[in-house]
């Protein structure tokens, strides 16, 4: 076995080339990066071992992340994963000093300048948001709503969204934003759907007539798609009262934050079109990782965790970028998706895309372009 953890240590180490994994494995994000080096580890041992790199692990929760990437490169680094945060991975693109390649487990700010021999590799929710809008585009719906969490996450999101679908020649009719620490989202609902226009023309019509009518509310009716991404505890509950308010025949999309691979929550969820990764939806790589590993782990494997899958998939991008260096195609079917490199030097992932009906998944074909 070569892997080896170095914390805060005191006594001389090896200078040996190997793969510096910087993960925060102690402090608030250790959770987080536990699940990642999990991942790692596992694609690891999952090479033969003749062709496996040596391996050391640095923890960056209790150290500055510049004085991690000076000691892996003077203990012979010569390719360097991570670190996690976005924070961390913005430190280490404003180093001055020379470094090993890295691939950093996160994408820095948008306006930041790429340094060179630097990947960025990232779960990242506007992405995805970005693939909805096009996916919706491709399913030839043009005007929509969007309702979604308020806050950081929430607004990221919906910027992602709003600039791809107006690229493309959509519309947002309305938007609206739910607070998540509620579960009574209706207000924000009807306001889109303008619901309430309704039931205003109504009482008017009363108002007029001097008697009391039939009445059903009833929605707008030029919506073509509804975008509503959310957390899955939120979506168990908004998906419900979208349908509770007229809106269950429209198409609805969201992230793949939105599912959990549990049939008896998701049945709230019906008709809720999403994408996801493989290592969540299943396919012939998630299946093989998932079938090698339940008979090496004492509690029959790892849980159906992206950020394993995001470990898993920094590990064989790390060995395909250390052999092929700057110039590099990548090409990969990984856990996380199928991975290839842009012009940023960013890893894009080809995510598959499914619909929930009575709490199953049911793949659907690939997106039209």
């Amino acid at each position: 076995m070569r892997t080896e953890l170095l914390g805060q240590q005191v006594q001389p180490v090896e200078v040996a080339p190997h793969v510096a994994l910087l993960l925060p494995i102690t402090g608030r994000q250790a959770a987080a990066a536990i699940s990642v080096r999990d991942g790692f580890m596992t694609a690891y041992y999952q090479t033969p071992a003749a062709q496996r790199p040596r391996v050391r692990i640095y923890d960056t929760g209790e150290n500055a992340v510049a004085d991690v990437i000076t000691r892996a490169t003077q203990q012979g680094a010569e390719f360097v994963v991570g670190p996690l945060t976005r924070d961390e991975v913005t430190a280490v693109a404003e180093l001055a000093a020379q470094r090993p390649p890295i691939l950093a487990l996160n994408f820095l700010p948008p306006e930041r300048p790429v340094p060179a021999m630097f990947y960025q590799f990232a779960l990242s929710p506007e992405d995805e948001a970005r693939l909805v809008a096009r996916r919706i585009l491709g399913d030839g719906h043009r005007q929509g709503v969007v309702v979604a969490p308020a806050g950081d996450w929430g607004t990221r999101v919906f910027a992602a969204f709003k600039q791809e679908i107006e690229a493309g020649g959509g519309t947002l009719l309305a938007t609206a934003a739910i607070d998540t620490s509620q579960t009574d989202y209706s207000e924000a609902i009807t306001q889109v759907l303008r619901i309430s226009d309704s039931r205003a023309r109504h009482r008017r019509i009363e108002s007029i007539l001097g008697t009391k009518l039939q009445f059903e509310p009833r929605r707008r009716s030029d919506i073509e798609f509804v975008f509503a991404p959310a957390q899955a505890n939120t979506e168990r509950l908004l998906r419900p009262q979208l349908r509770f308010h007229y809106a269950g025949d429209i198409p609805t999309y969201a992230t793949s934050e939105a599912f959990e691979p549990d049939p008896r929550s998701n049945e709230d969820l019906e008709g809720l079109i999403f994408p996801d990764m493989p290592w969540m939806l299943g396919g012939d790589l998630a299946d093989a990782v998932r079938a090698a590993t339940r008979d090496a782990w004492p509690n029959g494997g790892p849980r159906r965790s992206r950020l394993f899958a995001f470990g898993f998939d920094a590990y064989r991008l790390a060995l395909a970028l250390r052999d092929r260096g700057v110039s590099a195609n990548i090409d990969l079917e990984g856990l996380t998706g199928r991975l290839n490199l842009d012009t940023e030097r960013r890893v894009r992932r080809e995510l598959a895309w499914a619909q929930l009906h009575n709490g199953e998944i049911h793949i659907l074909p690939a997106a039209a372009h």
